[in-house]
């Protein structure tokens, strides 16, 4: 058995996304001599970091309020907010002025949500903070009482067959007074401790979109900085799914453009790629990016739950942060906000905790902090948007949401909470659903997966074990091909599950975890759930330079 090294540390963070390195800037803001370790999967921070973005600053001006002097994200404030309902050919727009006040963007920012993390990071070393990309946190420890006792990284150099190369190293492990989880949407560690400490007792399942995004450059003449398009309709209106696109013309000439659709659909038909994909050929679409070029391309999953959906926050040792706990203002398209403030929040509890002599407690005046924080008091006046758009489609389920937040945004409390179901659940049998033509690329601006995973730079040694599991290898070819018609061959926006044999009437389900974007539509969609999404040798995934 390899013995593993370690390393006793005060805090530590596994996730170098905006949760996690507000986390650490708070902690060494409230306590200068306090340990502080990130750890980060990606190859750099900001490698596997994908929004939008515009950012409410809210978060930002409480925990740095000096940072429109030195952050680029200050170089385009928003200057115009658009909301387009969209036809097969046509459009018509939603008056700002009926649109519920809460949705308004006004005082918010457009730009690259990964820039911000490396501007976040660089602030957090000066203050002592360790960050340490290319190591993700693979095993959570735990004590002799069951307590979370830090993480252990990634073993590095096992080759595909299981067996130790020239190179191998055995994972680090971080022994800490507190371990906070900041993995994003979906992340394994979190799926884990959710079922161990049952954190999910009580509040509706997390329900998840797939957001696919593209960076072009435009000509001159159709950029327009800070300009804030966003749409619903066509074309996931025909396809009996619901979601929308944005457009946000950025710095340097750019536009940040991408699609969600939300992945409780039924229809296992239905290709999230393919409806982006189509979307960009809508006249009112192409006429934003025509006589560009793409450069970049990225895909993640989306907390879509809202607040019934935000489980138990503390455990024994440490707590969930940011969309490890899922605090996306789903109507707004945000979540950087609400998860700097909750990696505050959760902070200044550690810290206490900290001085106060305790160690691998639950936190629970952490959980407390949030639920009368105006995280809570945001993400209430929401909650009912995403369940009713999903139940009753993009038209009425858009009135009715609507209806229900201008109501809220009037503190108008209606004691209602809608629920969920999951997204794997709700799919529904092949032979239910006739299948989609969706038409072929142009390469101009339509464009297939595997040119599109080029663009994200995803790279994974390849001599290594898939870090895509399934719990049992015949469900493909048993449950997945004759049922659902191989659906992941579908869901899965970088091209990593094929079937071969089909034409010999021999379906074989190939994976290809090489082309990772590290999304985990899979882990969630899959409808046996038999998927298993793990993270891979460190460094491994996207990188992106500028999303």
């Amino acid at each position: 058995m390899t013995t593993r090294e370690s390393m006793p540390v005060d805090v530590v963070i596994v996730g170098a996304g905006p949760a996690g390195l507000s986390a650490a800037i708070r902690l060494k803001q409230l306590d200068e001599a306090l340990e502080v370790v990130v750890l980060e999967k990606g190859s750099e921070v900001g490698a596997h970091i994908l929004s939008g973005a515009v950012v409410d600053p809210r978060a930002l001006d409480e925990l740095l309020p000096d940072w429109r002097e030195t952050c680029s994200l200050a170089e385009v404030p928003v200057t115009g907010n658009h909301h387009w309902v969209l036809s097969r050919a046509g459009k018509r727009e939603l008056p700002h002025a009926l649109m519920p006040r809460l949705m308004s963007n006004k005082g918010s920012y457009t730009g690259s949500l990964g820039n911000l993390c490396r501007w976040l990071a660089e602030r957090a070393e000066e203050l002592g903070v360790q960050i340490f990309p290319g190591f993700p946190a693979a095993e959570v420890l735990l004590d002799e009482t069951g307590a979370v006792m830090g993480v252990a990284t990634q073993d590095m150099g096992i080759a595909a067959d299981g067996l130790h190369k020239a190179d191998y190293q055995p994972g680090m492990e971080l022994h800490a007074k507190y371990t906070l989880l900041a993995e994003g949407a979906r992340g394994n560690l979190t799926k884990g401790l959710k079922g161990r400490f049952a954190l999910e007792a009580g509040c509706q399942p997390q329900v998840y979109g797939l957001g696919i995004k593209e960076l072009w450059d435009v000509p001159a003449e159709r950029h327009q900085p800070g300009r804030v398009i966003h749409t619903q309709g066509w074309p996931l209106s025909e396809s009996g799914s619901w979601g929308g696109g944005f457009l946000y013309h950025q710095a340097n000439g750019q536009v940040a453009l991408g699609f969600v659709t939300a992945l409780d659909y039924r229809n296992p038909w239905v290709s999230p790629f393919e409806e982006f994909q189509r979307w960009k050929h809508h006249p009112a679409i192409r006429a934003e990016i025509e006589g560009g070029k793409r450069v970049a391309y990225g895909a993640r999953a989306i907390n879509e739950g809202g607040w019934q959906s935000v489980p138990k926050l503390a455990f024994p040792g440490g707590a969930l942060i940011g969309c490890s706990a899922g605090f996306v203002n789903v109507p707004r398209i945000k979540g950087t906000h609400t998860a700097m403030k909750s990696g505050m929040l959760a902070a200044e509890s550690v810290a206490a905790a900290i001085a106060a002599g305790q160690e691998k407690t639950e936190l629970g005046d952490y959980d407390s902090a949030v639920r009368s924080s105006w995280i809570a008091d945001e993400l209430q006046r929401v909650r009912n948007a995403q369940p009713l758009v999903s139940r009753f489609g993009g038209t009425v389920g858009t009135v009715l949401a609507g209806a229900d937040m201008w109501l809220r945004s009037l503190r108008v409390n209606l004691p209602v909470t809608l629920k969920h179901r999951t997204d794997a659940e709700v799919t529904r049998r092949a032979d239910l659903h006739r299948p989609i033509d969706y038409p072929k690329p142009d390469g101009v601006l339509s464009f297939d997966r595997l040119s599109s995973v080029f663009l994200s730079g995803t790279n994974h040694e390849e001599d290594q074990p898939s870090h895509l599991k399934l719990k049992d290898p015949s469900v493909p070819e048993r449950v997945n091909w004759p049922v659902y018609a191989g659906p992941e061959t579908r869901y899965c926006p970088a091209g990593v599950y094929e079937y071969v044999g089909v034409e010999e009437g021999d379906p074989k389900l190939v994976i290809n975890a090489q082309n990772c974007v590290h999304c985990k539509t899979c882990d969630i969609k899959d409808p046996p759930q038999n998927i298993e999404w793990t993270t891979p040798e460190g460094g491994g995934g996207p990188n992106y330079p500028n999303m």
